[in-house]
């Protein structure tokens, strides 16, 4: 177990999961939550560990008391499925909400909403593109990312008023199928990465040129590792994760390390191999040296030491889509 920790797992099929004693027991969410239902976003603000948002097929939903009690959000991206979450660090009045498509942001802490208008497609090859990804830039609060499945890479320099596209990512179609956006900040700027079904992509000039790192593969018929969340550790940027898998949902996977920001990779030590692409990640500014990963098909393992070691969570999951961990109250 994590003392000391919140663990809150979003699914596919059984909605919310809220361990507050670490991982020794889970409770299922009943309501308003449908306890049924799909949850492909969880977020934890990063001022306030008892404020917790999720993201829904039916709804965004907010909890004040660490995920214990929730209670429905009212949007205008009713009947569009909600995809991620960003809570302004310096100011949690901003709230970005992505969805499929584009997204809406509050700036009154989830009173009133207003629809970004992120130049997305109007189709993509999965039909409507997904605001997969919404991330604050950690060195101004007024930078806003945003990543399409599968449209590519978005940027806004006033809290998500206006966006402009950054330059494609490859020359496939795939390339700007963007599952995760992470940024590693340095003294001459930012890298930005991207993980993607070719690889690592990342860019150290905001997004005007990328360059693609593959990663190496589980199998002969998988020569290249498929990439899902990239996580930036809270408080050393130099360590870098990455999910990572044979395809999705995939039959193996592996949790990828970097602690040179991002030069070098090393698979982590899980204590048992993943069933699928590791699919998310969490960490949180609090307690830095606890980190959670979770393959999509239910397995959930943590690390106390900034992942050096893990152990495996006893209890299994149906689908995985959304983790988060909080300090308890």
């Amino acid at each position: 177990m994590i003392e000391g920790m919140t663990i809150l797992v979003g699914t596919i099929g059984s909605g919310v999961h809220v361990s507050r004693d670490g991982g020794g027991r889970f409770k299922q969410i009943f309501k308003p939550v449908p306890f049924e239902g799909n949850v492909r976003a969880l977020r934890v603000d990063p001022t306030d560990p008892a404020l917790v948002w999720a993201g829904t097929d039916v709804g965004l939903f907010r909890s004040i008391d660490g995920g214990n009690r929730w209670a429905p959000v009212a949007t205008p991206a009713d009947g569009r499925q909600i995809w991620s979450v960003a809570i302004d660090p310096t100011d949690n009045r901003y709230v970005y909400v992505g969805t499929q498509p584009g997204g809406f942001r509050s700036t009154d802490g989830g009173e009133t909403w207003v629809e970004m208008n992120i130049p997305v497609v109007e189709e993509c090859l999965v039909g409507k593109p997904r605001t997969t990804n919404v991330l604050i830039d950690p060195r101004d609060p007024a930078v806003v990312w945003a990543g399409a499945e599968i449209d590519g890479v978005f940027r806004s320099g006033d809290r998500g008023v206006t966006w402009t596209r950054c330059s494609d990512l490859g020359p496939s179609p795939l390339s700007g199928d963007v599952h995760s956006v992470a940024i590693r900040p340095d003294a001459d700027g930012a890298t930005i990465f991207v993980g993607g079904p070719f690889g690592l992509t990342r860019s150290t000039d905001e997004g005007a040129t990328w360059e693609l790192t593959e990663l190496p593969g589980f199998h002969e018929r998988n020569e290249f590792a498929y990439c899902r969340m990239v996580m930036v550790k809270a408080d050393d940027p130099q360590t870098v994760f990455v999910g990572t898998g044979d395809s999705i949902p995939g039959e193996t996977g592996g949790l990828r390390i970097s602690r040179d920001g991002g030069a070098t990779w090393k698979l982590a030590d899980l204590p048992e191999q993943p069933n699928s692409v590791v699919y998310w990640m969490a960490n949180h500014p609090a307690r830095p040296e606890v980190v959670a990963c979770a393959s999509l098909f239910g397995q959930l393992f943590w690390s106390t030491d900034g992942g050096e070691t893990w152990e495996k969570c006893r209890r299994g999951f149906g689908e995985i889509r959304a983790l988060a961990l909080a300090p308890s109250a």
